[in-house]
């Protein structure tokens, strides 16, 4: 009987340490043959700027976006976006992304319309040079943006997001490179009680 009880306080011990992750949905991916259709770059070209995005599905899998930002001519964005047909995400769950980038800050951005210009959601994360990192954006934590303009009245509905994407406008002139594997969705990780 002994044994049993240390048996079962070391379960509860552990139990109380062991992190689950919640079920998440894969929202991209980019090993598929049509991965790469549903993305686009927008420039600050679209606004004079001379900054040169690009993006490829590498031999990995994984999409890279690339090339180099420029500040001349009042520019300073490269980004890319993807709509997304089945985001369903709602209050209190997360965005996780898995990159691999150069040591910069980018802005992870969601859109929430029918069109993908105007206002963008967003929240800016630090890249650790060529390694590997997920990083998690609450819901709740994504501030409303347009043209460098934060509008902290706006908020983010989850049930209207019809899109992702990935921005550089750090004001740092220069050749950048982030990869991505994939993106989710879905419930924060919860530890068991």
């Amino acid at each position: 009987m002994k044994r049993i009880s240390t048996l079962l306080a070391l379960l509860i011990c552990l139990a109380t340490t062991i992190s689950v992750q919640a079920q998440q949905q894969t929202l991209f991916e980019f090993g598929e043959p049509n991965a790469a259709r549903q993305w686009q770059t927008v420039n600050d070209g679209v606004m004079g700027g001379r900054s040169d995005g690009r993006f490829k599905i590498n031999s990995s899998g994984n999409m890279e976006f690339f090339g180099n930002l420029s500040l001349e001519n009042n520019g300073g964005f490269a980004s890319v976006r993807a709509r997304g047909n089945q985001i369903r995400l709602g209050k209190g769950d997360v965005i996780t992304a898995r990159v691999r980038g150069d040591g910069r800050e980018y802005k992870f951005n969601v859109y929430a319309g029918r069109t993908m210009g105007g206002i963008s959601f967003r929240q800016a994360f630090q890249t650790k040079k060529n390694e590997w990192i997920e990083v998690q954006f609450p819901i709740d934590r994504f501030v409303a943006s347009w043209r460098g303009r934060s509008y902290a009245d706006q908020k983010l509905d989850p049930a209207k997001i019809t899109g992702v994407g990935f921005l550089l406008g750090d004001k740092k002139p220069g050749p950048f490179k982030l990869e991505v594997e994939w993106v989710k969705g879905g419930p924060a990780e919860r530890k068991i009680q």
